[in-house]
């Protein structure tokens, strides 16, 4: 069996959504500004004393082309799927999650993005539920996507609700 099936992370007969690749560069950039700039900031330190001090820099820039290595990865592992009675989220390329979340315990559902992800024209879709526990979020949806998901859980959320 390889690592890609994984019997409690398949669900048969689920159409997945991927999310938009312009996450990618979103989360690279800021890969890039919080381990890249003090990877660079790191080097006068270590000029100047010498010896040891220069595995900082070093770390910080291995670490650095790791994550900007790894990123594409985790980006292409987000997806999701609308059923008839809850959403399914999976996240993961090491660390596989598969998310299950109801309709009916939705209260209420945010859009969000931040300036880099509003000029690549993509958000994040966060849900809350009764449960703190099983709060998921769907990040890198264009942003008309997002505006459609938003409106269609809610509504469902509503329905599912109302029937209680």
């Amino acid at each position: 069996m390889s690592i890609e099936s994984t019997p409690a992370f398949d669900v048969a007969g689920v159409e997945w959504h991927r999310v938009s690749p312009r996450l990618i560069p979103v989360r690279m950039i800021s890969a890039a500004v919080f381990l890249g700039l003090p990877s660079v900031g790191s080097v006068w330190p270590a000029w100047y004393v010498g010896g040891w001090m220069w595995l900082v820099p070093a770390l910080l820039a291995l670490l650095t082309v790791w994550v900007l290595w790894l990123i594409p990865r985790q980006v292409k592992a987000i997806g999701y799927a609308e059923q008839e009675e809850d959403l399914l989220i999976r996240k993961g390329v090491m660390f596989k999650t598969l998310t299950m979340v109801p309709y009916g315990r939705m209260q209420y559902v945010d859009v969000s993005a931040g300036p880099i992800a509003r000029r690549m024209k993509i958000a994040q879709v966060q849900l809350h539920t009764a449960s703190a526990g099983t709060d998921a979020s769907i990040p890198g949806l264009p942003q008309d996507e997002a505006g459609r998901l938003r409106d269609q859980l809610s509504a469902r959320g509503e329905a599912r609700l109302a029937g209680l």
